[in-house]
């Protein structure tokens, strides 16, 4: 089967979000599996420096509205066993580092990913693609060009964050050359008089699928699905939840350079010497368990919960430490306890990979509040480094955790409910049960391996285009 991997970002080209990881590590998955695999993504200024191999280029002829347009594809690898990438030069539409800054004018951001969707149908014809995986709103308009154009192969459109949509004014139809007709049709891609890329994904894809399956059943209510879930509710015979998995030897406390001890689950006696470097590096007071958070500091990740929790977390004995940035009066509010509590709460306002590193190794608890999440991966990465996750029963956290055995869940979007779950995870890190507990968390198999046969099964679904509505 060919496999035709379509994203706006990818390891290691570039990367804001969980989506590229996961479009660089479910290809080289499906790619050793055997699968003819090829990420496609749009070659900004930034892609130029990624080293490796360019194994062929051509021009690739997209139709657009005033006539076709010309783009450079270059295939290159990355690695020798890594899945090879179609990098799409287009300089009027991708000659930027930052593609998903708002605009002045909004039809510059909507012509940039509606080219880049028409590419990805364009390139899949032309090499023969049988599926192509779509993600997220920024391809979303693949599924509908795919009809408009005739194309014949089968299309899975994934959805990572359903409230991210990419909605833009009507006016904007003839500049990414979409019919009328599929802008009012019942089911098309209208959303409260605006052109939803979203919705083009949702309602003209072969196959939907989500990247887990809590979510895949959430969306489905009025209350996850973002304006959506009556299309969501409308389609739900072809809708999926499928867990994201992480890259085991990526993420390995045994091999892992950025932290002190290198340690595993027949060895775990040595993360301690990671908890105390921490503390040391923080300053901080021992005492009591440390509480680790790397996060972005918005509303969706819980962090008014946590910051109404704070006066009984520090009651808990509890050492605190966040790595995230984002709302200034987050930011504000952590700084406050920071400044209040500076033995007990440290942190640090910045992206940092090392020292994310180092609080997965060195923490006992991560905390993950969320008040919806897809999946999530830092719940997966903690487990894998022993550190034991606590977080809010939805979404992917629901299916990674098992209450009381590989981590503590709380319901209610509550700061009292959230310190009550921390109470009962520091009751064990006190007790006989940590030990074991730590171990369970480590022997979860959190690879890619069982989703890429789930996804490779969707495949077949949607090349055949058995029934789905």
């Amino acid at each position: 089967m060919k496999l035709l991997f379509a994203a706006s970002e990818a390891v290691p080209y570039y990367k804001t979000g969980g989506l590229a990881d996961v479009a660089r590590a479910l290809p080289d998955a499906l790619h050793e599996r055997g699968l003819d695999v090829r990420i496609i993504l749009p070659a900004y200024r930034t892609v130029a420096s990624v080293p490796g191999s360019i194994e062929h280029e051509a021009d690739l002829v997209v139709p657009w509205p005033d006539a076709p347009l010309a783009a450079r594809c270059r295939l290159h690898r990355p690695g020798a066993a890594l899945a090879p990438a179609v990098l799409v030069e287009q300089p009027a539409f991708f000659d930027t580092a930052q593609p998903y800054a708002e605009s002045p004018d909004p039809r510059a951001v909507a012509r940039r990913f509606a080219f880049f969707s028409r590419a990805v149908v364009t390139y899949a014809a032309r090499w023969g693609a049988d599926v192509v995986h779509l993600n997220d709103w920024q391809t979303g308009l693949a599924a509908l060009y795919a009809q408009v154009d005739g194309w014949d192969g089968g299309t899975v459109f994934a959805i990572h964050n359903l409230p991210y949509q990419g909605n833009f004014p009507a006016s904007v139809l003839p500049a990414i050359g979409v019919p009328e007709a599929y802008f009012r049709t019942e089911n098309g891609i209208e959303f409260f008089g605006r052109v939803s890329f979203m919705k083009a994904g949702l309602a003209f894809a072969d196959r939907l699928v989500t990247v887990s399956p809590t979510y895949a059943r959430e969306i489905q209510s009025p209350e996850f699905g973002a304006g959506l879930d009556g299309m969501l509710r409308f389609r739900r015979r072809a809708l999926h939840g499928i867990l994201n998995g992480i890259d085991p030897a990526h993420w390995d406390p045994a091999t892992d350079e950025n932290i002190p001890a290198r340690f595993d689950a027949g060895t775990i006696a040595r993360k301690e010497e990671n908890r105390v470097a921490l503390l040391r590096e923080l300053g901080l007071a021992d005492g009591g368990p440390v509480l680790v958070m790397v996060t972005r500091l918005a509303h969706q990740k819980g962090i008014d919960l946590v910051l109404g929790a704070m006066p009984r977390l520090l009651e808990l004995g509890v050492r605190v430490v966040l790595l995230g940035d984002g709302g200034p009066e987050y930011v504000a509010g952590f700084r406050h306890w920071a400044e209040q509590a500076p033995d007990r709460v440290a942190c640090r306002f910045r992206f940092d990979e090392g020292f994310a590193r180092r609080l997965y190794a060195g923490g006992d608890f991560f905390l993950m509040p969320s008040l919806y999440e897809p999946c999530g991966l830092g719940q997966m990465i903690a487990q894998r480094y022993g550190t034991v996750p606590v977080a809010r029963r939805t979404g992917g956290l629901n299916d990674t955790i098992i209450d009381e055995r590989t981590g503590y869940l709380f319901d209610a979007a509550r700061s009292d409910a959230l310190a009550d779950a921390v109470a009962r995870a520091a009751a064990v890190w006190r007790s006989r049960g940590w030990t074991p507990l730590r171990r369970r968390c480590m022997g979860v198999d959190r690879s890619w391996r069982r989703s890429a046969r789930q996804y490779q099964e969707l495949y077949r679904l949607a090349a055949g285009r058995l029934p789905g509505q």
